[in-house]
């Protein structure tokens, strides 16, 4: 039977209805099913509900959401068909936002808030059934949070429903990770008509201009509502100046991660005067939304992603062409309501070309919080739990590295103390960890709004300035502003009560032995410290007098607008930086001083004695280092002369044709003798030339020197050869030499 709703349900036909009873059928004879149904079909808002009813839900159900705007809209959406309020039946729970009650049955959650529901709760003892919509997207949390459901299911909940759904994946590949028997059920779409019209490409164009030209198009030749697809923010924000100047009286609306709750809502939905309406977006309404009144699509097939930089082990936002996937979602969007129209910014002859899906987050995101989630499950070894895609050895490996640098992990691998607390902080990990160097400084709450900053895009507005940003939030009235706010002020209370608790168990002598840095001592330190104690490669000092040039600890370049406030800063902690590995651009810093460097990053700071070889000799250097920067430098007294040797050793070597005899070699060449060949020679340098070297700065030896050395390198027999079969000087039988 298909559950009846509860109270005054007012529920539309919707396509996946047909498909329902099948499904229900196979969640009560076993526990997973995989469902694939296309966009408008109605798997978001109907799959949940109809589960109410039967026999083995006893608790709640779990139904995940990629993003925050999505989880919202779906559980207000659920809770309007069964004539509720959200918050009664159904309810929600984001990082900024909640509404739920003790009669919450259905539970909307990102993926994230999931992953750590299960970690605290392994069991998952208050669901009955976990549903992970929109699989397809294939974020990190969803992966994770999808191996972690199927291994509770296995060892601990054996009576636990998991239901993976999404438009697009290959179901048979996520039922054959679910177990074997996981049936694949498929639903019909609404078969509204949908036309594509191919714009091409126009490179002489911004994205903005063209995008603005595309939808006065449509906004001409079509009707209905607008959706336009753009990369980010900014060019979301320029495109809609460039169409308030042409449409001054159309509602033209953003929607992206930015925007407050009711601004979203309005987008979503139908303009109460029933006006025509432009909504702007960037990849949050690909799916799970369903944006009423809207037939025409218009998509600049750009995509930016968060990618992880490995070698520069930081996160920076990419853009890259939409996938065939995603451009086939966006342009579903047209027709979940009726007949619909996409408009595509390039040539459907390139679009074969396109990447068929985006890339997994597993292949392309720091593994940092997966490798910390699985120490704190218990899994020694990620390989052992069910994955689509493995997680990648070296970005594995990377990331234990800096988990044992923040103290969260020892030197076997193995979570500690420290890093259970930084596990129980919902944030990146070296956010965590400088969220709890604050709480140790009695500046968790700065801390706190640090990471906030650091996470939420447009919070205070834009700029690379840090502190800036913080006092415009800080005078922020907004509903966003006010929400945040008190989600920092949590993250503070419990960093202060982890912290404590530190101190009762004495586990500060773990801390010390690992970064003796991160114990709390006096004072309260500047913001830039705060974020130079979690990302100690990513301070950097001003290298000339623009501001442009800026060399981290770590030896990364960066580039920085001189226009900036921040270019008159003699350091930077970054915090974010776009771009490639060399020369990125800094998006996100707070000042300091040297003094401030002095004071409170001291310890970091080495001397260290370094060669230079200045092209013509070696120049022993005593400098004082902070990881690649060198503060200050003289010369070195007592240097290591073996090192200088060595040094010596490998500059002859690069030239040692110009530095040999040539007379002599050219005799051994005709003669024949190996052990003064040139690849002999360099095999042995360490025996010949290294004595020659020693206590020398240059390599300007004596001839004679160097040939006495080579000859010491014969034998009597090849002496003797050499003498006799090519010998210095040659006296013909007329006497002439």
């Amino acid at each position: 039977m298909v559950a009846s709703f509860p109270r005054r349900a007012t529920k539309p036909a919707l396509p996946i209805d047909a498909v329902l009873p099948d499904l229900l059928a196979s969640l009560r004879g076993g526990t997973g099913a995989v469902l694939v149904a296309p966009p408008g079909a109605g798997k978001t808002t109907a799959v949940a509900p109809a589960l109410l009813g039967e026999p083995w839900c006893k608790g709640k159900i779990l139904l995940t959401s990629p993003r925050r705007v999505a989880a919202r809209a779906a559980a207000e959406r659920i809770a309007e068909m069964l004539g509720e309020k959200v918050g009664e039946t159904v309810g929600y729970l984001t990082r900024l936002d909640s509404r739920q009650s003790a009669r919450t049955r259905i539970l909307v959650v990102t993926e994230a808030i999931f992953v750590s529901h299960i970690l605290g709760d392994q069991e998952l003892s208050d669901l009955s059934a976990v549903l992970f919509d929109e699989a397809h997207e294939r974020h990190l949390d969803s992966d994770l949070g999808l191996a972690l459901a199927l291994e509770s299911r296995a060892v601990l909940r054996e009576d636990l429903r998991i239901l993976v759904m999404s438009a697009t994946i290959d179901g048979a590949r996520f039922a054959r990770l679910m177990g074997g028997g996981t049936p694949v059920i498929e639903s019909e779409g609404r078969a509204f008509p949908l036309r594509i019209e191919w714009l091409g490409s126009r490179a002489e164009l911004r994205t903005d201009e063209a995008m603005a030209s595309a939808v006065l198009q449509a906004w001409r030749d079509e009707e209905g509502d607008i959706l336009a697809f753009l990369p980010g923010v900014g060019e979301i924000e320029r495109t809609r100046e460039r169409l308030a100047e042409r449409l001054p009286d159309v509602p033209i609306l953003p929607l992206h991660g930015q925007v407050e709750p009711a601004a979203q809502r309005a987008a979503i939905r139908r303009d109460p005067q029933g006006r025509r309406r432009i909504v702007l977006a960037t990849a949050i309404a690909e799916t799970s939304i369903t944006l009423d009144g809207v037939s025409v699509v218009v998509d600049a097939g750009l995509a930016r992603r968060a990618e992880f930089d490995l070698a520069a082990g930081v996160t920076h936002l990419v853009t890259h062409r939409a996938s065939q996937a995603a451009a086939a979602q966006r342009a579903g969007r047209a027709a979940r309501q009726g007949p619909g129209v996409a408009y595509r910014l390039w040539e459907e002859a390139a679009h074969p070309g396109r990447a068929p899906f985006d890339p997994p987050e597993m292949l392309t995101s720091d593994l940092a919080p997966l490798v910390l989630a699985l120490t704190q499950w218990g899994v020694a070894d990620p390989a052992s739990l069910p994955w689509l895609d493995p997680p990648p050895a070296p970005a594995l490996s990377a990331a234990r590295a800096r988990l044992e640098a923040l103290g969260a992990l020892d030197g076997a691998g193995r979570i500690t103390a420290r890093g259970r607390q930084i596990a129980s902080l919902p944030m990146e990990p070296w956010q965590a960890a400088m969220v709890l160097y604050g709480a140790g400084r009695r500046a968790a709450e700065p801390a706190a709004k640090l990471a906030l900053l650091l996470q939420e895009r447009g919070l205070g507005e834009r700029g690379e300035d840090l502190a800036q940003r913080l006092a415009r939030w800080d005078g922020d009235r907004s509903a966003r502003a006010e929400a945040s706010r008190k989600l920092a002020a949590g993250w503070a209370r419990r960093a202060n009560v982890l912290r404590q608790a530190r101190h009762e168990r004495g586990s500060d002598r773990e801390i010390r032995s690992v970064r003796p840095e991160l114990v709390e001592g006096r004072g309260r330190p500047p913001l830039g410290v705060l974020l130079a104690m979690a990302l100690p490669d990513n301070l950097a000092r001003r290298r000339d007098a623009s501001g442009e040039s800026w060399l981290s600890a770590g030896g990364r370049g960066y580039v920085l607008d001189p226009a900036s406030p921040l270019a008159t800063a003699e350091w930077l902690a970054i915090g974010d930086a776009q771009g490639q590995a060399k020369g990125a651009r800094i998006t996100a810093a707070l000042p300091l001083t040297t003094a401030e460097v002095e004071q409170w990053l001291g310890r970091r700071i080495e001397r260290q004695s370094v060669l230079r070889w200045t092209g013509e000799r070696v120049e022993p250097r005593l400098e004082r280092r902070l990881g690649a920067i060198a503060l200050a430098s003289g010369p070195d007294a007592r240097p290591d002369e073996e090192a200088i040797t060595a040094l010596l050793v490998d500059k002859a070597l690069e030239k040692l044709a110009d530095i040999l005899p040539k007379a002599l070699l050219a005799r051994a060449r005709f003669v024949g003798i190996d052990a003064l060949s040139s690849e002999a020679l360099t095999g042995g340098a360490e025996l010949w030339l290294a004595p020659l070297l020693r206590g020398r700065r240059d390599l300007e030896l004596p001839g004679g020197k160097l040939a006495d050395a080579l000859l010491g390198l014969l034998d009597w027999d090849a002496r003797q050869r050499l003498d006799r079969l090519a010998p210095r000087e040659f006296v013909t039988p007329a006497g002439t030499g």
